[in-house]
């Protein structure tokens, strides 16, 4: 049976890599908002299903989404889950802005 948030319809491909899982879990999310992968208001698994997903402790992805929120990536709220933040796009500098 797919995992509940797996029929989201989120391209969620992320390997954490690097120095430590937590750090390496971070960095992938991130990239995935950076990149457009995971657009604002997508909804995220539950730390849970990330880690059970995964094979990590679930701690190591709570840190991690908890680190995101903290940066301004994910907005969380109790009962609603996580989600990708609205982010504004920031003009190059030089660049005028759009009227």
């Amino acid at each position: 049976m797919a995992e509940p948030w797996a029929t989201l319809g989120i391209d969620l491909h992320v390997e954490p890599t690097g120095p430590g899982l937590r750090r390496g879990l971070t960095d992938a999310l991130r990239d995935a908002v950076r990149s457009g992968r995971l657009a604002p208001g997508t909804r995220l698994p539950s730390s849970r299903a990330l880690a059970a997903d995964l094979g990590i402790a679930r701690n190591t992805v709570a840190d991690a989404y908890a680190d995101l929120v903290a940066e301004g990536w994910l907005t969380a709220r109790q009962g609603s889950g996580t989600r990708v933040a609205a982010r504004e796009v920031v003009p190059p500098s030089g660049t005028p802005p759009h009227p």
